[in-house]
Parts: structure tokens; sequence; C-alpha cells
């Protein structure tokens, strides 16, 4: 851009919704560097006017150059030098569009971004990307994006064999060995695939905390599929939030028949509206009004920027985790970047880059439990994922592209036990270790099992009797090693300098939402009916339970104080619920006037602080906690007295408001 010889650089995407993401990229890096572009006027526009840095989709820029009403002033452009960046260059590249853009510009120099080139093994025509790009300047594959950590491994489950029912033998058959559409979009299939895709779901999305998606083959099985979903829905199978997009016209089933846009489908236009069938349109429509019922939103298929925003929208709640599985053919499967997806179920048939493009979906880093990126496919397509790892890497790449056996992390959880026996034999043999330097290696220890754990239980196949500690054990150690985040976390008063101050205990590794305060009274109603001597086992799980959960805690004391002072006057378990709302109000009143009598903070402005807090979950900053007081502080005095209020502030939220949720 800075070169002056230059006249304009323009980033070309080939897909309408990268143009809105890119845009949105290229601004995080320079506020108001880019000012997208959102029809070919306004792309003119930006051609015969200041404008240095332009992204437009290349279906924009063909019409431009294409349409005799912007001819006029493209014309005037055709010998100026210009840099054109194609991002995803493997893709709509192939077709007239490209030698059209060439043949107009006369001086220009293209450059283009792939992380999955097409070389002459993966196109049946042969052409390449280097027939169109000249030599690759620079690679940077898969295998170096994992060793630098910007990329995760693929966890690549193989779920689904037939038996034939007139066999003489009882041997199974690979998925890969059956081609018919008969068996492959069979009920019976369908039916058996959907509902272990509602069984493993939670499993596989550490119980929500990410979100996952399920390409499948075409247009029909994604309306079988997505009609099952919601019939077990309506029969309390399940409460996923799921939806649905696709093209309903013959691009989507066949993205290769348009050459301009090869393994990608166009841009959402008319051209799309009008290749239509009234029955894929009418189901999307049904589909779309089950949405618009959940979301409170009008989408419609029958006004085209009415469905390109819901798509829009749709891609939102999917990154923020407001849809638990989404249903596609091929849209979302390239160009879709969203940290919170970590699961892709498969029912389709993939190769070279669209294979890896649809895998890559789901292996953007985000925090400590997510570890990698789940692939479960219902096809056998471990020779097609070796072949393509092969070809963008290459042969011995497999083994760090793809995560290893569950036996090889079972066997890895195990060694960490017999570290950890070595440095606390025993539960209560970690109240005394004799200092924090043994401390940190219990720390660091129980975070490795931790670690091993969070991969092991996305395996279908996983359980705690593989493991040589019992679950309970290991909630039993997990307990004890929150202790000593409490005691690292909570001690403001102390003056020396602790070596465990600036440990990561990685408690995303930990934090179950499904485990929360309404969680707990669901086992107080069952408390209530429960014998004697039952309430006592009941007791101690629900305390231990309390004390293992990271959002309990805080509560723990208070729920116990229910349970014991409380819970025997109430005979009618239908009344658990309403007591407990009582006696937490109560509790929480108490706690807030407290709070403000020994702070001599008025309620009003706590109330206010606190509400601020919630808000923007952000710590209040120490000038706030000052204007709270009548009486200024001495300087010196400022710093502790801020940080006891705001710990206090912190700890009155984390006990009342925080992890109350409903399940």
């Amino acid at each position: 851009m800075n070169l002056p010889q230059i006249e304009k650089v323009v980033f070309v995407v080939d897909r309408k919704d990268l143009d809105y993401q890119t845009t949105k990229e290229f601004n995080s890096f320079s506020e108001g560097s880019i000012d997208g572009t959102d029809n070919t006027a306004a792309l003119v526009k930006k051609f015969s006017g200041s404008t240095k840095l332009i992204v437009t989709t290349i279906q924009k820029l063909n019409t431009a150059i294409s349409k005799g009403s912007h001819l006029a002033s493209m014309e005037k452009l055709k010998d100026k030098r210009m840099v054109f960046i194609f991002d995803e260059c493997h893709r709509s590249q192939f077709g007239n569009t490209h030698n059209r853009i060439k043949n107009f510009f006369s001086n220009v120099q293209m450059f283009g971004f792939t992380g999955t080139p097409i070389f002459a093994e993966n196109n049946v025509d042969k052409k390449t990307t280097k027939d169109l790009f000249d030599d690759c300047l620079h690679k940077y594959v898969i295998t170096d994006a994992i060793r630098d950590e910007n990329v995760l491994k693929f966890s690549v489950e193989y779920v689904g064999k037939y038996v034939p029912k007139d066999s003489n033998n009882n041997l199974d058959i690979d998925v890969e060995a059956i081609d018919t559409s008969q068996l492959l979009e069979s009920e019976q299939r369908l039916e058996k695939i959907s509902q272990y895709v509602i069984d493993n779901h939670a499993r596989k999305t550490h119980n929500r905390s990410f979100t996952a998606m399920m390409c499948v083959g075409n247009i029909a099985s994604l309306i079988k599929y997505y009609d099952i979903l919601k019939r077990l829905k309506v029969e309390g199978k399940h409460n996923l939030k799921i939806a649905t997009i696709f093209s309903y016209g013959v691009n989507e089933d066949d993205p290769d028949a348009n050459g301009d846009y090869m393994f990608e489908e166009p841009e959402i236009g008319a051209g799309v509206l009008n290749q239509t069938t009234a029955h894929t349109r009418d189901k999307l429509e049904e589909f779309i009004g089950d949405y618009n019922a959940i979301f409170k939103t009008k989408y419609t298929t029958k006004d085209q920027q009415s469905f390109y925003n819901y798509y829009n929208e749709l891609s939102r709640r999917v990154k923020n985790k407001e849809i638990d599985l989404l249903l596609v053919v091929n849209m979302f499967l390239t160009g879709f970047d969203s940290p919170n997806l970590n699961t892709l179920f498969v029912d389709k048939n993939l190769r070279y880059h669209g294979l890896i493009q649809a895998y890559s979906r789901t292996n953007r880093i985000l925090n400590e439990m997510k570890s990698q990126g789940n692939i479960v496919t219902f096809r056998n397509l471990k020779k097609a994922t070796d072949e393509a790892i092969t070809l963008f890497a290459n042969k011995e790449a497999i083994e760090e592209v793809i995560l290893a056996p569950i036996e090889d992390y079972v066997q890895r959880f195990n060694d960490e036990v017999k570290i950890l026996k070595i440095i606390a034999p025993t539960i209560d043999s970690v109240n005394d270790l004799v200092d924090e330097e043994a401390e940190l290696r219990f720390i660091k220890s129980f975070r490795n099992l931790m670690r091993h754990k969070n991969v092991l239980v996305t395996f279908a196949d996983f359980d705690f009797t593989q493991l040589d500690m019992t679950g309970q054990e290991f909630e039993d150690y997990k307990s004890k090693y929150l202790d000593l985040y409490d005691k690292v976390k909570t001690d403001t008063a102390k003056e020396k300098v602790s070596i465990l101050d600036d440990v990561d205990f990685e408690l995303e590794l930990i934090h179950r939402d499904e485990i929360n305060v309404r969680y707990i009274l669901q086992l107080l109603v069952i408390y209530t009916n429960a014998s004697a001597s039952d309430k006592e086992k009941m007791r101690k799980q629900i305390a231990d339970l309390l004390a293992s959960e990271v959002k309990l805690r805080s509560k723990r004391e208070l729920i116990l104080e229910f349970i014991d002072n409380n819970l025997p006057d109430i005979s009618d378990s239908d009344q658990v619920m309403d007591e407990f709302d009582i006696f937490w109000s109560t509790k929480q009143k108490e706690a807030f006037a407290r709070l403000c009598e020994e702070e001599n903070i008025p309620a009003d402005k706590l109330t206010e602080i606190i509400g601020d807090y919630l808000f923007t979950e952000r710590k209040p900053l120490p000038d706030t906690i000052i204007s709270l007081l009548s009486t200024k502080p001495k300087l010196l005095e400022r710093k502790p007295l801020v940080e006891r209020i705001t710990s206090k502030i912190i700890n009155f939220v984390e006990v009342f408001i925080n992890g109350i949720g409903e399940n």
C-alpha cells in the first residue's frame, strides 16, 4: 500500500460472508483501514476514488469488469499498476472468472494464499494452483501450525459398520464398501446416527462448552436428518438447539457444476434463489421458521436480503454457542472461523482439500479445555484422511496431525498417576505437603492429569475403569487441588511472595456448566424423600460435589446449612426449591447489609458497582472503590483497602449470583 507506484491493493475473497469477515480482521489490525463494499456500485466507486486498499468478493469484481453500466469507470484503471491478493486461491480460480480478471487488468501482480492448494492429484481436470499463480513462494503447512500451537490436532473417530442380513457369517462390512444410496440414506441408518449424535454431543462438546456441526452428503439426507432430530426433540429425547441452512439449488449437491465456484457454492444471490425445487425450498422455509420461533426473528427464503441476513445471523449465533448443532451440506465447511466450534459429525464423502478444509473448522485455538478438534465420521474416511494429510504435508505428518489413539492417553494418564502418588500417596497426604515446593509439584502433576482426562472424556469408548484411578478418587484429589487454589487466590493479606502466585491452575478443565445450584436442588428433592441411612450418604455425596466444583465451592457452607437446618422441616419435596429461594434471598440480603456496614458503603452505590461488575465482567477500578467511601483514606492506606473491598465484592457475586443458573 505504501509503495507510491502501486495504484491499488485489492484483496479478493471468494464468498460474501468472507468479505465481511476479512474486513473485520483487517480493521481489528488497523481500525478504519478498510470500508467493506456492500455492492458492485460501491466497489466501482472505491476503485475510482482514493481508497488504497479494497476488499471484495470475486463475484463483485467479476460484475464490475463485465457489466456495461460499470465498464466506463473500470476501463480507466485497466493499465494501472495494482496488486491483487486472492485469499483461498484453491477455489473460485479455475473457471472463466479468473481469466476474465487477468485479461482485463494488464498491469497487475497476482498473489494467492491457500492452506490447501490444488495439485494434479486432487483435481480431475489436472489444472493446478501453480498453473495460475506460478511457483510457490513460501510454505507453512498444517504440521508447522500445530508445532507452533497456532492450531490443534484432530481426534478422528470412525463410527458405523453394517452386517448383511443374508450373510452366512458375522463379518462386518466397512462403511467405505457401501456405495448404494439406498443403504446410506435409509431411515434406519439415519435414525441410528441421529441417536448417536444426541448421545455423544455432550461428551464431544464438554457439556456444550463448545458447539458442533454436522455435514451430510446431499440436501435430501439433510432434510431427513433434520426431521428425525426435530421429532426426537418433540419426544423429549434431547433438548439441543438445532439449525440448518443450504442453498436450495443444484450447486449445493454438486458444487463442481459451476467452474467459477469449484468446491464451494456461489455467493448467495438471485442465481441461487432461482435454481430451486418446491420441496427443498418449502422445507428450508419450514426450518427457518423453527429458527424464527426460537429466536423471535422473521427470516424467509422469499426475499434475497432476508435469506442472506439469516445466513449472517446464523453464523453469529453458532460462533456465540447459541446453536448446539448446525446441519449443512457444503455451507460453512470452508472459511467459517469459530473457536467455539470443536466437533464435526461427518456423513459425507470428503477428499483432499475438501476434507482438510472441513476438518479445520474444528481446530481453532481457544483455551485449555479445547485440546483438539473432534471429527466423528459415519463413513470410513481413514484412507481419504491419510491421503489428504500426505498431500498437504507429508506421509510422516499423519501422527502429528491426528490425535493418538485412546490407549496412548490412557497410558499417559496412568503414568502421571504414578508420579502423583509419589508426591501424595493418599488424599489426606495433600494436607501434609511440607512446603510450597511440594505443593507446586502436586499442582503440576494433577494439572497434567486434568489435561489427559480432558482428552480422554471426548472418546466414545472412554470409561474410568481403564484408568489406575477411580472417578471418586480423581474428584477427591481435585477437591484438594481446589483447596490449594483457594489458599493462593484468597489470601490477600499475606506479605510474603509465594511461588504459587503465578501458577495457572487451568480451572477451565474442571468447570462443568451442568453442575450448578439448580442441579444440587434437584438432588435435595431426592434427599427429602430418602430414608435416614440414605440421607447420610447423600449428604456426603452432595458435600463432596460442592467441594469439587469450582463454581459451587463458595456456596458450600450455605447450602450445607440449608440441608442441616432447614431441610429437616420440609416434608413436601415440592416445596424444596421455594424454601431454598427464600433462604437464599434472606442470606443474600444479610450479606449485602453486612458488607455495607463493615465498609461504610451506601447501599445504592454498592448496588451500582455490583451491576457494573456483572455487566462488564471486569474488576472495579481503584478510583471507583475509593469513590464509594464517605471518608477518603490516606495514600498509603488505599491499596490494601481497595484490595479488601474488591475481594469482598467479588466474593459476594461468586456466592450469591454466579452459578445459580437454570439446568
